[in-house]
């Protein structure tokens, strides 16, 4: 019945309310509006429902414009019947609530202006214009013409009477009324609360949306409802929030800076009372009404708002730190955004209170806080990474790392936290919720910091390693090692060669000598997870253009091999045999040889700091091996800030554009250094660091005083990994210093390619060579054969021991004696006096073998102008020929020679 009659209805009452001014029409048709709005709601009839509604709230003339200058007594009862059924049908009322609540929002305004109070003071906090009224007396000031209420024609008279005529409105009663709406929401159920809410929003939205007056009104109305209905189930608030959040999300933003300063400390205030509440296990409602914070933060770039969210949340954490569960996650998010800011006290303020929460409050409510510790470490790890406060960085790490002792500490904690985005079993849930945050955000900041930050990173990253490795799992170091070998990522700076130099020479240097540590202390559990990437990472420094790095990659082996070598398996010699081979070969400088001058022409005007530049190999290179430590160019020992690579100078110094060869020079010298250095790493693996130089120290003193028994004895035996390789693996090595020898050779002798290199740049004050490499390579080669033909364990391999010995110790005198340059053979000398000293202490029966070989070449040797200690060791020689092979009769004070 309704349904057909309704339309009729509504234009009986409308027209009765329009024309007529009788009051008792007038509440007739009102009282028939009223009726007719409640049946609807009754039966859900939403279409003749807003019909009605809006009828009703058009004649209200609050929704008008300039309906204000003529409201009558209809008109303020219709105001009245418009509260009337908001109070009566509020479940029902759907849509119907945007209509309502805008008249009750130009209610407000309508009121303000009968009471006389100026524009720029509604809601008190929005700036007015500068200023009192501006007008004639004659004319309505702008501020009420803006407002939408009144014309542009209106005169102060006509104020007053309007103010006059709209007085009963601002009536205790008509106050309370609409009051009631807003304390009467809690008696909404879940789905009229959650309309009601969105149009409420949406009236707010547009009093906002002013250019000139923006109103809060609405806003405030928000505020409040939120706290009459915070006793509502969770479920309802949830979706009240949603609406609600999202409303403050852009009110936040808002470009007006007092319009978000109130919607941040309206925020503020609901955040509290919140939180006062506490959280029920597994809800995560804070997480919800905390958010909008975080889109604050995100979007508005005011900093006087920026500060106030970071204050706010400040204030939270330090009065309601007991009761946060969920919003935890929320608190570091609007940290981790702060953290990246410039304004130092924004950046200041954020980082105290998340140092308080980690120092603090992990302590004291750590499972409560559990769920965000991944967050706490990543918004730290942030702080690092703000390059304007390099102290805030530093203490950020120290941080990280006080994080790691709560892992440590508590990781049962871990263990029994159970998340609904958790699919890891409950002992892999202290690595991937604990250790893994921490020290994959020390590898972000060593990634992205300048220097000083990420060797502080780097530092702590590896003493967390020593401290708790010892607490992880064989696939825990599987997963660690993927994150620390992007350090060595050498792809990170492809163009900017300065900074890529530095790169290398500082943080890949130093953590390559951490992860040996790091290995050598955990051997057990990492010789299967990680020896092989050690290896292939020394083989890709020993590759890369850089001097320091290169050394450092043999160093590192040398550092390996020698602290572990005890414990290596049969198939970890035969891998670190491979990787020593592997070095060699790729670093032999065959370019030396087969390098040719462009278009026959030699770079004769070429800078003169390029001169000293590329010196002999042999002098650059002669004291490098004084020590396992690292060492610059010029012999120094190497320091990280300040040591730089030769190759590196080079291409600083030399345009390569211009001068393309010079960055060829640059990567063969430093290939030279690589095969001087690990020929020394393969003697001090052997045979210990030192042991080799102390044994040609012994030798030239025992020539020097012509002792007669020469028995010298250095203690080799059980230092060097000479007893824990097989003689395959031994020959292995031996093969790469005998090639290393003969290419030194080579080109040593080649005088028209040294020559051409040398004119060409690749100069010193004398044409190169590669002495130190020539001489090297042979003296451990011998000492290698030596120590095998002495060796009782190792018969079956002595047959080959001779031969080798034989046919490198001939071929080595006969190299010596085509040597034309004195300097070339004072280099020998050492080589020399270790081989015959070597020679002179093996038993008659193999030394008649080696004496008939090398006869003729000794006796060629004794032209030349040799140093007296190599003449004195000559002579015993000859003097042990003439009695091992019966040519005289040994002299007394010949007789305590070894017969071994």
């Amino acid at each position: 019945m309704f349904q057909l009659a309704w339309t009729p209805f509504l234009a009986a009452f409308s027209v009765g309310l329009q024309d007529c001014d009788d009051t008792e029409v007038a509440s007739l048709c009102l009282e028939g509006i009223r009726c007719a709005i409640r049946i609807a709601c009754i039966f859900n009839i939403q279409l003749e429902r807003d019909a009605y509604v809006q009828a009703l709230a058009r004649f209200t003339l609050l929704t008008v414009s300039s309906g204000i200058t003529e409201m009558k007594q209809k008109n303020i009862d219709t105001i009245k019947t418009l509260i009337t059924v908001a109070h009566t049908d509020g479940n029902y009322l759907g849509n119907s609530w945007h209509e309502i609540l805008k008249c009750i929002s130009q209610l407000e305004l309508a009121q303000l202006i009968g009471t006389g109070v100026k524009p720029r003071y509604i809601s008190g906090t929005v700036r007015g214009r500068e200023g009192s009224f501006t007008g004639t007396r004659d004319q309505a000031p702008d501020e009420f013409v803006g407002l939408g209420l009144v014309g542009g024609n209106v005169d102060w008279k006509q104020i007053a009477s309007i103010q006059e005529s709209i007085g009963e409105t601002s009536s205790q009663s008509v106050v309370v009324a609409v009051d009631r709406i807003f304390t009467g929401s809690t008696r909404l159920d879940g789905n009229a609360i959650v309309d009601f809410v969105r149009w409420l929003c949406a009236v707010s939205m547009d009093e906002l949306l002013s250019a000139t007056h923006p109103r809060m009104f609405s806003l405030q109305k928000i505020v409040e409802i939120s706290y009459y209905n915070m006793g509502r189930i969770r479920l309802q608030w949830s979706r009240i929030w949603e609406v609600i959040g999202d409303h403050f999300n852009k009110v936040g933003c808002n470009p007006n800076e007092d319009v978000a300063i109130f919607a941040v400390d309206s925020l503020r205030q609901l955040s509290m009372k919140f939180l006062e509440k506490g959280e029920l296990a597994n809800f995560r409602f804070q997480k919800d009404f905390l958010r909008p914070f975080e889109h604050i933060m995100k979007r508005n770039r005011s900093p006087t708002i920026r500060d106030m969210v970071v204050r706010c949340i400040a204030q939270m954490v330090n009065s309601q730190a007991a009761n946060i569960r969920s919003g935890w996650k929320n608190i570091f998010s609007v940290f981790h955004l702060a953290a990246s800011d410039q304004d130092e006290s924004i950046v200041e303020l954020a980082f105290q209170t998340t140092g308080h929460i980690v120092t603090i409050v992990f302590e004291k409510h750590f499972p409560a806080t559990i769920d965000s510790f991944q967050d706490a470490v990543k918004c730290l790890s942030e702080f690092a990474c703000n390059a304007a406060f390099p102290d805030t960085s530093m203490e950020a790490i120290r941080l990280i790392r006080h994080c790691a002792k709560y892992v440590s500490d508590r990781p049962q904690a871990f263990r029994e936290y159970t998340s609904d985005d958790m699919n890891v079993a409950p002992e892999d849930r202290v690595w991937v919720r604990g250790w893994f945050p921490i020290l994959f955000e020390l590898s972000c900041i060593i990634n992205r910091c300048k220097l000083d930050v990420r060797t502080r990173g780097l530092t702590v990253m590896f003493e967390i390693m020593k401290t708790y490795g010892h607490t992880y799992e064989k696939h825990w170091w599987q997963d660690l090692f993927r994150i620390v070998f992007r350090i060595f990522d050498n792809m990170k700076l492809p163009e900017q060669q300065t900074e890529k130099a530095e790169w290398m020479t500082t943080t890949c240097n130093h953590a390559l000598y951490a992860i040996c540590d790091v290995f050598t202390q955990y051997l057990e559990v990492l010789s299967d997870v990680l020896l092989d990437d050690i290896f292939a990472q020394l083989y890709w420094c020993v590759q890369q253009d850089n001097e320091q790095l290169a050394r450092s990659g043999t160093n590192c082996l040398e550092n390996v091999v020698i602290l572990n070598g005890e414990k290596f398996t049969l198939e970890i010699w035969d891998k670190t045999c491979t990787c020593m081979l592997d070095i060699f070969k790729t670093t032999i400088p065959h370019a030396l040889l087969t390098w040719r001058p462009v278009s026959g022409e030699f770079s004769s005007g070429s800078p003169s700091d390029a001169k000293e530049k590329l010196d002999t190999v042999s002098q650059k290179s002669v004291d490098i091996h004084d020590s396992v430590q690292p060492r610059s160019s010029d012999g120094r020992p190497y320091q990280p800030s300040t040591g730089t690579a030769v190759g590196e100078e080079m291409s600083k110094t030399r345009p390569t554009a211009k001068y393309p060869e010079q960055k060829l020079f640059a990567a063969l010298l430093i290939k030279c250094v690589v095969q001087l250095e690990l020929i020394q790493t393969i003697d001090n693996i052997v045979f210990f660091p030192a042991t080799s130089k102390k044994e040609d120290a012994e030798n030239l003193a025992a020539a020097q005083r012509d002792a007669v028994d020469f028995d010298v004895h250095v203690d080799t035996q059980d230092q060097g990994m000479y007893r824990f390789l097989t003689s395959q693996q031994l020959f292995k090595l031996l093969d790469c210093l005998l090639e290393s020898h003969r290419f030194a050779k080579a080109f040593n002798s080649n005088n028209e390619q040294r020559t051409a290199l040398w004119k060409a740049g690749f100069k010193g004050k004398s044409k190169p060579n590669l002495l130190k490499q020539e001489t090297s390579s042979l003296a451990c080669g011998l000492r290698i054969l030596f120590r095998m033909y002495m060796d009782e364990s190792r018969t079956s391999a002595w047959e080959e021991v001779q031969q080798r010995l034989l046919n490198v110790c001939s071929e080595a005198l006969s190299y010596f004696l085509t040597l034309t340059s004195e300097s070339h053979r004072e280099a020998w000398t050492n080589l020399l006096l270790l081989f015959l000293t070597k020679v002179l202490k093996i038993s008659d029966e193999r030394f008649k073998a080696h004496a008939s070989f090398y006869y003729p070449l000794l006796c060629e040797i004794m032209q030349f102008d040799l140093i007296p200690e190599l003449r004195a060791v000559l002579r015993r020689f000859f003097l042990r020929i003439g009695v091992v092979f019966q040519i005289s009769q040994p002299p007394e004070q010949e007789s305590g020679i070894s017969k071994q």
